[in-house]
């Protein structure tokens, strides 16, 4: 008798306190923030605190290429902090147009650089430079907002100059690049410096050491050093976490 009381209970207590299944095709919380009040040089959209910023257009090309870029970022310092052996496989992420790119090029001759951007302009223009320089190593790359499009453990070294804090999708570009990444390759960020407010930036284009820490190891990176050597930007080491 009590056996009969007990099961005709179930179905009510089932309907007093129903569980709560997940659909099989649920995804987690969304990792980014919108905001109505932001910065005007952002577009509205924060990840892990920080907003991002507007992209520069292909229209800005030629700033890119000014003179005063040797001076302020010192391209042939940088390089040589990369290390890089002849053999490499090296991706430019927000190539533009080509600046490192190309000056990279015959430093891995036997290697090859991959020159990733989303915009088909600033590629059209990396191309026509591959040809006038005979630049066979490099391979240009029609990357996505979510992902570099690059072959899976391919690179030796991914670097982003100025280019990483624009990202509209920092977690998902960051994921597909660490899958890129041979299991000893490494990651460079050069940004401008947020922690200093002689950097005269608009705050949205700078990053501190701790912002892109957090952000980057939270992908599986891991940080290794952080160098000095340039006027005004960071130069941030990070290396693949060993599973």
């Amino acid at each position: 008798m009590m056996t009969k009381f007990w099961l005709l209970l179930i179905p009510v207590l089932w309907l007093a306190f129903p569980v709560k299944v997940a659909p099989q095709n649920a995804t987690p919380a969304s990792v980014y923030e919108h905001r109505a009040d932001h910065d005007p040089n952002g577009i509205g959209k924060f990840y892990m605190g920080r907003e991002i910023a507007h992209v520069m257009g292909h229209t800005g090309a030629s700033w890119l290429e000014r003179a005063e870029r040797i001076a302020e970022e010192k391209p042939d310092d940088v390089i040589k902090n990369f290390k890089l052996r002849p053999t490499d496989a090296v991706a430019d992420i927000g190539a533009g147009t080509g600046y490192f790119t190309f000056r990279i090029s015959p430093v891995v001759k036997q290697g090859k650089v991959f020159a990733v951007d989303i915009q088909p302009e600033m590629l059209a223009m990396m191309e026509q430079r591959k040809k006038e320089l005979k630049a066979d190593n490099v391979v240009t790359v029609q990357g996505t907002e979510q992902d570099v499009k690059l072959p899976e453990a391919s690179v030796d070294l991914a670097f982003m100059v100025d280019a990483y804090h624009e990202f509209s999708y920092p977690r998902e570009m960051m994921q597909s690049l660490v899958k890129s990444l041979k299991p000893e390759g490494r990651v460079v960020l050069i940004e401008y410096r947020g922690e200093d407010a002689a950097v005269q930036i608009k705050r949205v284009h700078k990053m501190t050491v701790a912002q892109v820490r957090k952000e980057l190891e939270a992908v599986g990176l891991k940080w290794k050093e952080t160098k000095n050597f340039l006027p005004y930007q960071h130069f941030i080491v990070f290396e693949k976490a060993k599973v």
